[in-house]
């Protein structure tokens, strides 16, 4: 009966895995903006086709995977709570809101964890019947660790996604604070600096600021657009930064002042945490110099000598 099972999770989730295995990139765009988007392409081209042979033309992921998982996603936003939606938007905007096929919605991604959890289930007991030193595993624990597997994976994957870019944003952050300090004190103004910044780095840190700035010249203010680009990178030193230049701007502080007291606390820190990062490296180092470094130092000194040993052993001339 398990088998049965897991040829049939197999057969419904197999499209699922091949989406969520690749590592292809696509932006989040509708049916009828790919389809018009085709139409225009062949118009510019002067050939005259019709609407069945522009969709056939689009690649399978556009026409048959996307709105399938968007199905999914609409299927499951009426049982999943407004908060566990929110919950994983929020982790998108945090993650960078990546390109992947389990972030074309929240909806989706949740659903997409139940899919992966049966799929994961289905390979398991596949590979059980396959691999034959993996036959005296109980049939119930290979399903239930490749459910619990497929299940935790995307969660991982995103948070995963969330700890990468924090570290890129943090990492960032000093030469960034520097740039922004030469600028001020050049004479442009803060909107100006963030401008420079955004334009001569291409990290998550300059699609951060670009980001704000777009958010400004659309007509919010820079203190909310600071303060919304602070939480949707939620890093203690973003957000210390942005509290310090908003204080500085309603108190009238100068701003060149306050952006290098801010650029030589980052340049502090960086310091700090590459110290801490040292006195970490012995103790990572003693696992490999146990397991790998010292049994072949023995092996080189030690084997010589039970050679001699041996053959003094089996020769008698020890005695």
């Amino acid at each position: 009966m398990l088998w049965i099972i897991g040829v049939a999770i197999v057969i419904v989730g197999s499209i699922i895995v091949l989406v969520v295995m690749a590592n292809r990139q696509r932006e989040e765009t509708t049916d009828d903006d790919l389809l018009a988007s085709r139409l225009v392409e062949f118009t510019e081209r002067g050939e005259v086709t019709y609407l069945e042979d522009i969709e056939l033309s689009q690649p399978l992921y556009e026409r048959v995977v996307l709105p399938a998982l968007l199905k999914i996603g609409d299927i499951s936003a009426r049982f999943t709570p407004q908060n566990l939606i929110e919950d994983v938007e929020r982790k998108f905007e945090l993650a960078g809101n990546p390109r992947s096929p389990l972030t074309v919605g929240a909806t989706t991604f949740l659903a997409a964890r139940f899919v992966l959890s049966a799929v994961f289930a289905a390979l398991g007991l596949v590979l059980r019947w396959i691999l034959r030193d993996m036959a005296s595993l109980n049939p119930v624990m290979v399903l239930v660790g490749g459910a619990v597997l497929g299940f935790y994976y995307p969660q991982s994957w995103l948070s995963n996604k969330i700890k990468v870019r924090q570290k890129d944003i943090q990492k960032a952050m000093p030469d960034a604070l520097d740039l922004l300090t030469i600028c001020v004190e050049a004479g442009l103004g803060f909107d100006a600096a963030m401008a420079k910044v955004s334009e001569k780095w291409e990290n998550e840190l300059s699609l951060a600021f670009a980001r704000a700035i777009r958010e400004v010249q659309l007509g919010k203010v820079r203190r909310e657009a600071l303060k919304d680009m602070a939480d949707r990178i939620d890093l203690a030193d973003m957000t210390s930064f942005i509290a310090a230049v908003i204080q500085s701007e309603q108190l009238g502080v100068s701003m060149a002042r306050i952006l290098r007291i801010q650029s030589e606390q980052m340049r502090m820190k960086r310091r700090q945490r590459a110290e801490q990062e040292a006195h970490k490296a012995p103790i990572k180092m003693l696992l490999p110099m146990v397991f790998l470094t010292f049994p072949s130092i023995l092996i080189v000194l030690l084997t010589p000598a039970a050679l001699q040993i041996m053959d003094t052993f089996v020769n008698g001339s020890l005695f």
